[in-house]
């Protein structure tokens, strides 16, 4: 991925034409109301850019995890939450392909807005079929990729389509490939990466591509306890995922063979359960009891992260250090967060959950980029191929 450069909305030709926007509107909502906008207002510049440019837009979002059609997951309260923050109206749909579709694309005027539904009601579109995406292009002029959060994923809308139709990156995508590019093309030294999250499986396999420029690893959350459990330490009733400890403990050794260093909670926080008021105690990683599980970094840990995020000129998070949910075990993440905004390091908070705990510890910082996508954030920095990206290389 390094120097990855991209063919750009800003040099296509849009004015009058039909232009279909991938973005990613996989929004929380309840009782129809959107509880966070922050994915919808992150693509505001690109569709403001294509209405100022009087195209007629048409946007495509997936929305949760369907199996088939479901009501609960349908599209319409982002369409009126969209309609509100772009102060005209924005028309849902009933389905994404199809004759009705398309009758109601051709005819959209110049500055209308259509948002179609739920492309994963359809499973052709996680297979990447391509007659899925030739339906889903069939009345467009122009594709605009702008779900950075999506592209790490051959997908009928990420991938298929740009085979479709003439293709460019959105701003939000340019946005995103011009920061983590700076993480990927000679990037200041000491790096410091700090990776968390629940589940080791989405990124054990993205930390081997890091070796490269990574001076230092700072590993909490699920995944440090799959590290721990590599050690190997008892973890009494602690998540970690247990096909992956293996590979934890080759990414260890690796790691100590280039130099790189990979630093382990040293104590951690514990809970019998996590509820509203929870049982909370510290104590050293290596010293957990039966029946308690580590929901945190402790205090020692996260005064060692935090002296070590200081050093830094680079720095990427990928994933919160405890289940900052239940407060008090958002501490070692909120400590973190202040750390990395008052760091002056030039950071890349990688999205998903990262983003939604820097929001909660109330930090800001000009040095932080808040990336969209979590995994494809990390399979960039990683190297890894993304096919969303490749078919729109300039």
């Amino acid at each position: 991925m390094a120097g990855l450069s991209l063919r750009r909305l800003q040099d296509q030709q849009v004015s009058q034409r039909r232009v279909l926007a991938r973005v990613d509107f996989n929004v929380p909502f309840k009782q129809g109301r959107v509880l966070d906008d922050g994915r919808i207002r992150s693509v505001l510049p690109t569709l403001k850019y294509l209405l100022e440019k009087n195209a007629a837009v048409a946007l495509i979002s997936h929305l949760g995890r369907p199996k088939g059609v479901d009501d609960s997951l349908r599209m319409k309260p982002v369409a009126e939450r969209l309609s509100q923050l772009l102060g005209r109206p924005v028309h849902a749909l009933p389905d994404c392909i199809g004759p009705s579709v398309r009758q109601s694309v051709e005819r959209m005027k110049p500055g209308e807005v259509l948002l179609l539904e739920n492309l994963r009601f359809h499973p052709q579109e996680t297979k990447n079929d391509p007659a899925f995406a030739h339906a889903l292009a069939e009345p467009f002029e122009l594709f605009v990729q702008d779900a950075f959060g999506s592209v790490h994923r051959a997908h009928a809308s990420t991938h298929a389509i740009a085979q479709c139709l003439p293709s460019c990156a959105g701003m939000l995508v340019q946005a995103e490939v011009e920061s983590l590019n700076r993480l990927v093309d000679q990037p200041l030294h000491p790096f410091v990466a700090v990776i968390g999250g629940k589940k080791a499986e989405e990124k054990v396999g993205g930390l081997f591509g890091l070796l490269d420029r990574v001076d230092q690893f700072l590993i909490g959350g699920g995944v440090g306890n799959t590290f721990l459990a590599g050690k190997p330490v008892a973890l009494g009733t602690s998540f970690y995922d247990a096909d992956w400890v293996q590979e934890a403990r080759r990414f260890m050794q690796e790691a100590y063979q280039r130099g790189a260093a990979v630093i382990l909670p040293t104590d951690v926080q514990l809970t019998q359960a996590l509820t509203s008021q929870p049982e909370a105690v510290i104590a050293p990683s290596h010293k957990i009891p039966d029946g308690w599980m580590a929901v945190d970094i402790g205090p020692q840990t996260a005064k060692e992260f935090k002296a070590r995020i200081r050093t830094a000129k680079t720095l990427f998070w990928a994933g919160p250090l405890g289940a900052f949910e239940y407060p008090p075990f958002d501490k070692g993440t909120v400590e973190v967060a202040k750390a990395v905004a008052d760091s002056g390091a030039f950071a890349v908070v990688g999205g998903g959950e990262t983003a939604a705990a820097y929001a909660q510890a109330k930090v800001r910082g000009d040095n932080v980029f808040i990336s969209t996508g979590g995994g494809a954030s990390l399979e960039f920095v990683s190297g890894m191929s993304l096919p969303g990206l490749e078919v729109l290389r300039a």
